[in-house]
Order: C-alpha cells, then sequence, then structure tokens
C-alpha cells in the first residue's frame, strides 16, 4: 500500500465526519511503514512505529478510523478492550493473548486471500471428481489383439463423449436434483478441544494439532444432492490446493510488518487503585501491556511473532483520569497524542447523510427491500441532528450512537408493520421528526431509556 497520507485522509473521509487532526496522524504513520519498508535493511530495523492515544468521549470516530485504516492496508487488525486484561498472577485474559488473536486474525485473512485466488480450478477438480462418482472410468482389458485394441478404443471414445454430455448437464444445473452417496470428512468432535480455561487452550491448541498424523481425519457417508455434493467437493479440493505452511509464513509477516492493534478503554487502566485489597492493580496492567507495546516475542500456535513494529492505537475518553496518569514507561511508548473534538448538530446532519455508510441510506435500504421508498426532507434531518444534540446535551453524551437509537425510535412503526399492501412510500417531514420524538425528550425518566 503505496497511498500518500492525503489520499488515506481523503478515503476515511468518505466514512468519518471531521476530526482531521486524528486522520492526519493515523494517515502519516500508515505512510511512515511504506517509507519504513524502503530504507536500507539495517536501518529499517531500528525505525520503531509511533504508537498513537486518540483522546475523546465515547461515539466520536476513535474506533472507526483505526478499523478503516486497517481496511485501507489490508492490514491484520484487532480491537480489545484493555479493562478485559489482568495482571500476572490472577484469572483472567493474558496481555500476549491480543498477539494470538492478532496472528489467528491474519491467518484467516490470507487463507480466504489464497481460497480467492484457487476457487476456479477447485471448482474444475470438484466437477472431475463428482463425473468420475457419476460416471466411473469402464474397465479396460490388457491385450495385444488389433481387434480388441480397436474395440477398447470405441469404447474408450464411447465413453468420453458420454462424460462430456454429462458434464454439460451437470454445469447447466440439470442433475442437481439427482441425490448420491458421498463419503466426507468429519469435523473434530468439540471434546477434543478442551483442555483448560488457560494456558494451552488460550493459545488456541488442541489435541488434534499436537497429536496431528496420529488421528487421521475420519470420513464419513452423506447424502446429498448433486449441487450439495458440488459444494463440499469444491471446499476439499480447495484446502488440497492451498499450502498452509506458505499461509502461515505470509499471516506472520502480515502481522510482524503491517499489524495493528486497537487498544480501547485505556484510561481505564490509568492511575492507581483507590483502596486496597485483593484487587487487580491498574498499574500491574499497564506493567504487563508494556514489554508487548515495547517489542517482546510471543508464542502463538504459529509460532514465534515479534510485536516490535506492530503499530498500537489506543484510545479513552479520560474523563476521570488524563495521560499522564498512565506509568511513564508506557506514555513513552505513545508519543502521539490526539484529541477529538465532540460532534455537533452541524456534524451529526452531515453523518446522517455524507459517509458511504450513512445511517439514512442504510435504513433507506432496508425499508427497500419491503418494495417502499423513503424520503427524507432537509428540514427532517436538521431536526434528528437537533434532537441527538439536545438528548446528548441533557443526558449520557455518546455522541454519534445516538443517531442510531433516534432513528430506530422514528421509524419503528414502519420497521414493525412492513410489508404491508397500503404503503409504497414512505416520506420523513420535520414535523412527523417533531411528534414521534418530542414526548420521548420532554419526559427526561423516560428518555434515558429510549433514547
Amino acid at each position: 500500500m503505496n497511498m500518500t497520507p492525503e489520499e488515506i485522509v481523503k478515503e476515511l473521509d468518505k466514512y468519518i465526519i471531521g476530526q482531521d487532526n486524528a486522520k492526519k496522524s493515523v494517515a502519516i504513520a500508515l505512510r511512515n511503514r511504506w517509507r519504513r519498508q524502503q530504507v536500507p535493511l539495517d536501518l529499517r530495523e531500528e525505525i520503531m512505529p509511533n504508537n498513537i492515544i486518540l483522546i475523546g468521549p465515547t461515539g466520536v470516530g476513535k474506533t472507526e478510523i483505526a478499523r478503516r485504516l486497517a481496511k485501507l492496508d489490508n492490514s491484520p487488525f484487532v480491537k480489545v478492550e484493555a479493562s478485559k486484561f489482568t495482571e500476572v498472577g490472577y484469572v483472567g485474559r493474558d496481555v500476549e493473548s491480543i498477539v494470538r488473536d492478532l496472528v489467528d486474525q491474519a491467518v484467516n485473512m490470507v487463507r480466504s486471500e489464497y481460497v480467492e485466488r484457487v476457487q476456479d480450478k477447485a471448482a474444475e477438480l470438484a466437477v472431475e471428481q463428482l463425473l468420475d462418482i457419476l460416471l466411473p472410468p469402464p474397465r479396460m482389458p490388457k491385450t495385444h489383439n488389433s481387434d480388441d485394441k480397436a474395440k477398447r478404443k470405441e469404447r474408450e471414445e464411447k465413453y468420453l463423449r458420454n462424460r462430456e454430455k454429462m458434464r454439460v448437464n451437470l454445469l447447466e444445473g440439470k442433475l442437481d436434483g439427482r441425490m448420491i452417496e458421498l463419503d466426507v470428512n468429519m469435523e473434530p468432535s468439540a471434546m477434543m478441544q478442551v483442555i483448560s480455561p488457560i494456558g494451552i487452550e488460550e493459545m488456541g491448541l488442541n489435541i488434534q494439532d499436537l497429536l496431528g498424523p496420529l488421528m487421521p481425519t475420519k470420513k464419513k457417508k452423506r447424502r446429498l444432492s448433486i449441487s450439495e455434493a458440488l459444494v463440499v467437493l469444491q471446499q476439499e479440493e480447495t484446502q488440497k490446493l492451498i499450502d498452509m505452511d506458505e499461509v502461515v509464513s505470509e499471516a506472520k509477516h502480515r502481522v510482524e510488518e503491517t499489524g495493528i492493534v486497537f487498544l480501547d478503554e485505556i484510561d481505564k487502566i490509568a492511575g492507581e487503585n483507590s483502596g486496597g485489597g485483593p484487587d487487580v492493580s491498574r498499574e500491574g496492567v499497564q506493567r504487563d501491556l508494556l514489554p508487548v507495546i515495547e517489542g517482546t516475542n510471543v508464542i502463538t500456535k504459529y509460532g514465534m511473532v515479534r510485536t516490535d513494529h506492530i503499530l498500537f492505537i489506543a484510545s479513552g475518553a479520560f474523563h476521570v483520569s488524563k495521560p499522564s496518569d498512565l506509568i511513564p514507561e508506557l506514555q513513552g511508548r505513545f508519543p502521539i497524542r490526539v484529541e477529538l473534538s465532540r460532534l455537533n448538530a452541524d456534524d451529526f446532519e452531515r453523518i446522517l447523510t455524507e459517509p458511504q455508510n450513512a445511517l439514512i441510506k442504510q435504513y433507506t435500504a432496508l425499508i427497500e427491500t419491503e418494495g417502499v421508498k423513503v424520503t427524507f426532507s432537509k428540514g427532517a434531518i436538521k431536526e434528528i441532528a437537533r434532537f441527538a444534540t439536545q438528548v446528548n446535551e441533557q443526558s449520557e453524551n455518546i455522541g454519534a450512537r445516538r443517531l442510531h437509537t433516534i432513528m430506530s425510535n422514528l421509524l419503528e412503526d414502519y420497521l414493525f408493520k412492513l410489508p404491508d399492501a397500503s404503503t409504497t412510500t414512505i416520506r420523513v417531514s420535520q414535523r412527523m421528526v417533531q411528534e414521534k420524538l418530542k414526548e420521548i425528550i420532554q419526559d427526561e425518566d423516560l428518555s434515558q431509556y429510549i433514547l
């Protein structure tokens, strides 16, 4: 990926409204990875990623920025909440499981790419295999007699003609309803995968992986239609065509060079515990996270993975604490700090209409599946944005997520009643929005549950 920072920001603009400073910072961080790959090898290892802390209230686009960034670069990406981890010695998730999850995600991503590449070849092989089952090759006795050789050749040609006719019928779907018996691979038992709540299970290992060739895959007979059998055979052929060693090697390389970890709610582990007692200390969790972020080797079921060049993007509201409450060593690993601004009514208007995944576009598409056309007046959009801003000010500010609850309440009756033969169009006007939401806004006790 060699997009310039300006091009990266333009792509992010398609999905995220505002927050220009944050977009600029992550775009530079992403471009720096490409720049690092261009420098001489001896210096390349010395260039560390500039990890970022995004500071801002919920619902302003912190997670979306990181997720879209990973999609742009086709990078392995994992989102984790810092508050879910515990320090060493306590039962809970080990911080190194972040890297294991990232590697699993990368393996799935690379494997999907390889599957796409071999689909056509796998489909051809599946058809050939199915033709062998439907029309087995005739047995040809060995002979040196010229008459017998001629008969044998004639039988072979007849068989090939019949096979071609059946291939045409198969590809045209004329045989789809016919039933056949097929030997298919059995899935490993769920019992095989349970060892312990932590430790080996946390690494993602199971008995099947450990014993490998000692436990050959079992097959069972299943009665399937031709169309179903074709799908099963294509999946089996796909597995044979993919070199999993190559997939794992590529996945590990991507994690080490382009992996992105989004560490949410980092403010929840900032500072020391307020009271005593046998509780997990926030500082303990920070110290456990530190080596993973600084750079270490983590054991996964696919082998050792280095974390030196993984990009960590942390985020938090920091209402109670502040970034300086983190331990100094961890602060040093997040040199870039960006404050995201709160969203206002104008931002909400743009969020409703401009992004490629805008809420109004989503609800319009959903309702159109029932054969009903929906239109929103400009006044209605302004009113929805105004209500969202008002509710955020009166109660908990949850940012753009407030629009989801308002849109859901606004269109709830239509979503429940459709399909309805008498309804072919819906026009959402400013008055309709006011009438539907006014009572809820006025009743603050009710609004905290509904909006």
